[in-house]
């Protein structure tokens, strides 16, 4: 908030509006975007504050569709049973899917694209300039991730155990379009060498690559879940349209609750059948 000469001012870069007009982004929006702009390009545009380039909007807009819905995922699971009990609330089905955008699901996006973008900055001015360098950075990147205990974010899935079918197709729009850049050379080099250190090899995960490749873009990197989140809203909003055509809300419920075993708490998990004795006991 800064004062004028008329009171208070709250400055935007975004929208404003009058009695006559509504403006974006410095634009009159009927005239100069509404026909003009592709949502994707305008997204892009909110965010970063100037208009993409067409091979920008190509790769952005790719991603969007590579995270839009991938079918009974927990957050169109969640949306549905959450429609089911309240069908007079769209807006809460929806949330509820995207609540549940984590670490696991949708969020992959972020923590790949912030992982990425922290392992260039610590070597800023000396990026690798061929396949191997770029192998040694990632071999390094991935054996200090290891001995620190942590996952890589962006390796492995849990239905596309060789590869997943996303991550070489951005891979190749952003080629096409002069756009692989350093974000997703690093991913692929990790997808490369992460097998010396791990011990097996594992597929480079879409939601990761869609994380290099917005970060290759320039856009924010402690943004990125949002546009992952952008483009589930897009496949809730078809989960609970299908949902009203062919409901399956009660049967998943039923299903679940006719199920239900009791087990006494203080039964040894060791032989309990029903409890993963390795599972960590605090989740």
């Amino acid at each position: 908030m800064t004062d004028s000469a008329d009171g208070l001012a709250f400055p935007t870069s975004l929208g404003t509006s009058t009695a006559d007009e509504i403006r974006l982004l410095g634009q009159d929006l009927t005239a100069d975007l509404m026909g003009k702009v592709s949502f994707g390009e305008l997204a892009f545009w909110l965010v970063a504050l100037r208009r993409p380039t067409p091979s920008e909007t190509r790769v952005f807009e790719a991603v969007l569709v590579a995270l839009a819905d991938h079918g009974f995922t927990p957050t169109a699971i969640a949306a549905r049973l959450t429609y089911l009990s309240a069908p007079d609330s769209l807006q809460g089905a929806l949330a509820a899917g995207l609540l549940g955008g984590g670490s696991r699901f949708l969020g992959v996006t972020e923590d790949c694209g912030a992982y990425l973008h922290e392992t260039l900055q610590r070597h800023e001015g000396e990026l690798p300039d061929d396949d191997a360098g770029w192998d040694a950075l990632a071999l390094a990147a991935v054996t200090e991730t290891r001995a620190a205990k942590r996952f890589v974010p962006g390796l492995g899935h849990p239905v596309h155990k060789v590869q997943d079918p996303r991550t070489p197709t951005l891979i190749g729009i952003a080629e096409e379009e002069g756009l692989r850049g350093p974000h997703l050379r690093l991913f692929e080099a990790i997808g490369r060498v992460h097998e010396q250190v791990l011990g097996r090899r594992l597929p480079l995960n879409g939601a990761g690559v869609c994380g290099a490749a917005l970060a290759d873009l320039g856009l924010p990197v402690e943004l990125l879940r949002g546009f992952a989140l952008l483009a589930r809203a897009a496949g809730l909003l078809g989960q609970l349209a299908e949902e009203r055509r062919r409901p399956i809300g009660m049967d998943t419920y039923l299903t679940v609750d006719r199920n239900a075993v009791y087990v006494d708490p203080t039964a040894d998990r060791a032989t309990d059948p029903y409890v993963d004795p390795a599972a960590d006991p605090t989740t």
